[in-house]
């Protein structure tokens, strides 16, 4: 059986994208044009994920992520045109996995939709061992290899790469690498987050022209990418 797919957005155009985009990629398609649709879909097609616009003529559909997570556990992906800092996050904070923005490539938002259900599939049983290209990281051990070498890292940096390699591919905002990495009141202290970040990168990336192993979601947080 085909992975099944609800799509929620008012443009019937887009709607018309995404199927053809979704079909072309084996995905099954279910369609729904408001919230109260959504809803009913969500809770008759049981999809493995969910492309959400956020907005919806009859429903904000930020407030719309908390009630179709509390159907299951489909993939959240928020494909909407609001392109404001805090509504990433919002979406984010809120239970979606992630967030694409309109106008949006479909290349880039399959490869989004492949990660976030890799992930799903690993999500009942967190990897011990997360590898992406050269880097090995094992969470129960916390040692780091990168090409066998074994890398010396803070406990700090342990704490950031780990919560980031159980979310890898995805999101995972500022406020909520500062709550499970240093605790509660720590909320705002990003400088401290950024200091962990650089330092991780300059141990992580081997020299030469590759892409940043850790992706910076401007003003929104971090992400271990999951394309190597």
């Amino acid at each position: 059986m085909p992975t099944k797919i609800l799509v929620v957005d008012d443009d019937a155009a887009i709607r018309r994208l995404l199927r053809n985009t979704l079909v072309r990629a084996d995905y099954a398609v279910v369609e729904a044009e408001d919230a109260k649709s959504a809803l009913r879909q969500a809770a008759v097609e049981y999809p493995s994920a969910i492309l959400l616009d956020l907005g919806l003529p009859d429903r904000d559909g930020l407030s719309l992520i908390p009630l179709l997570r509390a159907e299951g556990d489909a993939v959240i992906l928020v494909v909407s045109a609001r392109e404001a800092v805090d509504e990433k996050v919002a979406a984010l904070d809120l239970g979606a996995d992630d967030f694409v923005t309109k106008p949006f490539d479909t290349d880039e938002l399959l490869a989004r939709l492949r990660v976030a259900l890799r992930h799903q599939g690993l999500s009942e049983t967190i990897p011990k061992v997360v590898s992406r290209g050269d880097l090995t990281i094992d969470l129960d051990r916390r040692t780091v290899r990168r090409a066998g070498e074994e890398l010396h890292l803070t406990r700090k940096e342990h704490e950031v790469l780990g919560t980031l390699a159980r979310h890898i591919g995805r999101v995972v905002t500022h406020d909520r690498l500062l709550s499970l990495c240093w605790g509660a009141g720590e909320d705002g202290r990003v400088e401290y987050l950024r200091i962990v970040i650089r330092n991780l990168r300059q141990k992580l990336e081997a020299p030469g022209p590759v892409g940043s192993v850790i992706a910076n979601e401007l003003g929104v947080g971090y992400r271990l990418r999951g394309d190597a």
